[in-house]
């Protein structure tokens, strides 16, 4: 405190107060499109016995057999990960939806941790219920609680259905641009 004219006591304030990485409580809260369909729908941790749904709910999205995929993204999941954010939806007594994604703590020369959603899928049965809204927003929650801020993910240009729902979600095309080049002849 330092004292005005006339010998009133002011308050001083500092110039900067924290550093840019840490967490501002008093910005306003992101939106939280989901609640009520995670409160409806109960999402918990991925487990190693949940490889057949996963292959079976991607296997009635895309028509393929998927299963080395999965295999080895369970694996990362749940083996070469020390945090596990990736989720399974339940109804009618199993699983009916799952999201799979990471945090990378930096990548292309950036050092704040980042989370990955690398594959999300809802068995086409119970679409349009919520389900995908509910890993979604218990995803984000989850991310919160750890302090990460971004989540990022790639999609093909052409799936208007999942470029849709992404938009519903809140996610945003980013400042980055993603190169590719054939390798070979």
């Amino acid at each position: 405190m330092s004292k005005a004219k006339g010998g009133r006591k002011t308050l001083t304030l500092p110039v900067q107060v924290g550093t840019p990485s840490e967490v501002n409580y008093g910005q306003p809260a992101a939106p939280d499109f989901g609640p009520l369909a995670r409160d409806r729908i109960p999402v918990r941790s991925m487990t190693e016995g949940d490889l057949h749904a996963l292959i079976t709910i991607d296997r009635r999205i895309t028509g393929l057999d998927r299963t080395s995929y999965f295999e080895q993204k369970l694996a990362e999941a749940l083996r070469e990960s020390d945090i596990r954010i990736s989720l399974v939806a339940e109804r009618d007594g199993g699983p009916v939806g799952f999201v799979m994604a990471r945090v990378d703590l930096g990548e292309f020369g950036r050092v704040e941790p980042t989370a990955v959603l690398d594959t999300i899928g809802v068995d086409p049965e119970y679409r349009h219920l919520g389900i995908g809204r509910a890993l979604i927003s218990q995803l984000l929650m989850n991310l919160a609680t750890l302090r990460v801020d971004r989540i990022r993910t790639e999609i093909d240009w052409n799936d208007r259905e999942l470029l849709g729902y992404l938009d519903r979600c809140g996610f945003l095309p980013s400042q980055r641009l993603c190169f590719e080049r054939a390798i070979g002849t």
